[in-house]
């Protein structure tokens, strides 16, 4: 049981049309950055795993002690969370030759045994309720596996299946339509939908991500991943900026 002095305000911003928008760019940027430190910048596979792994903790623990939501925390850790995400399921594909039907499964399991132990441990899995440390350490564990769950699932249906960038793109995003109709018009649960979606759009945003930098060889516009994560990432610091606004303007009230 949780002491009132061990709580603090929900952590987690409302989920709205920008936090979904700052969610699917995130994940692009995780997949396009990730390719841009490795190949571009020449760091290596190991090396870039590393790297972002520090830099991963290093935020995480900014966010883990902030008492509230605070945008540019919050999201700062999530674009992490997806590179880092990315880059597990890569070492496990192309340094240990896991293949990527079974790193999907594998991280599908993993997913529902983190969230049977919230449950379990919590009674919710809710993100409105994201307001102790424990309920905290739970939701991020959770991210972090729905990232590395998204980019297999996404890599293996785009490449392994070889239906190619632009239909992985348009298949996850009619699966996030779908879940959107079941949730609006047939009233599924909630919480539910929210972790579906949260899912897919892991593999929606890696598939636009490498559709828009791929080679036209390879099945892309050609763009390249510098431009693609510069572009994204841009829209991504507006966005919060956007969201910080009404947030500075409560805490001056």
């Amino acid at each position: 049981m949780q002491t009132k002095s061990e709580r603090f305000i929900n952590k987690v911003p409302e989920v709205t049309l920008v936090f979904w928008l700052i969610k699917m760019m995130s994940t692009t940027v995780g997949e396009t950055a990730a390719d841009f430190l490795i190949f571009n910048l020449h760091l290596g596979l190991s090396m870039t795993s590393l790297l972002m792994g520090g830099v991963l903790i290093v935020t995480l623990l900014i966010q883990l002690f902030s008492t509230r939501y605070v945008p540019w925390k919050y999201w700062l850790a999530v674009v992490l969370v997806s590179i880092f995400g990315t880059l597990i399921t890569d070492n496990l594909t192309d340094q240990v030759g896991v293949p990527l039907a079974v790193s999907t499964g594998v991280f599908t399991v993993l997913l529902m045994a983190t969230f049977r132990v919230w449950y379990v441990q919590e009674k919710t899995l809710s993100i409105r309720a994201i307001d102790t440390r424990k309920r905290e350490l739970f939701y991020w564990s959770a991210i972090l596996v729905t990232f590395a769950l998204g980019t297999a699932a996404g890599d293996w249906v785009s490449e392994g299946m070889d239906i190619g960038y632009m239909h992985a793109t348009l298949l996850f995003g009619g699966l996030i339509a779908a879940t959107a109709v079941a949730f609006y018009w047939f009233r599924i649960n909630a919480v539910l939908a929210f972790w579906i979606t949260y899912v897919l759009t892991r593999p929606l945003g890696a598939s636009i991500g490498d559709w828009l930098s791929q080679s036209e060889k390879h099945g892309g516009l050609g763009l390249g991943v510098t431009n693609t994560s510069l572009v994204f990432f841009a829209c991504i610091i507006l966005l919060v900026i956007y969201q910080s606004w009404p947030q500075r303007a409560r805490d001056e009230v």
